[in-house]
């Protein structure tokens, strides 16, 4: 019992470190990289993306004078 689960423990170990089993891209090149190059426009566009999302683009709407506040 020891045996099979140190067995099955180093085939996991394997496995983890080989990749995937799948592979994700082609294996002729001209196809590979207009993947890789479609992959990569994808990932371009994520600093916009947190710009947005955070809205470090939008304007600053404080005011660059200090205002009372109250009624005056």
């Amino acid at each position: 019992m020891r045996r099979l689960m140190f067995a099955s423990i180093i085939l996991l170990a394997c496995v983890v470190k080989v990749g995937c089993v799948i592979p994700m891209y082609s294996a002729e090149p001209d196809r590979r990289a207009r993947q890789l190059i479609f992959i990569s426009e994808g990932l371009r566009h994520i600093p916009n993306i947190w710009e947005r999302l955070w809205a470090l683009e939008m304007p600053d709407v404080e005011t660059p004078y200090r205002t009372h506040g109250g009624v005056i």
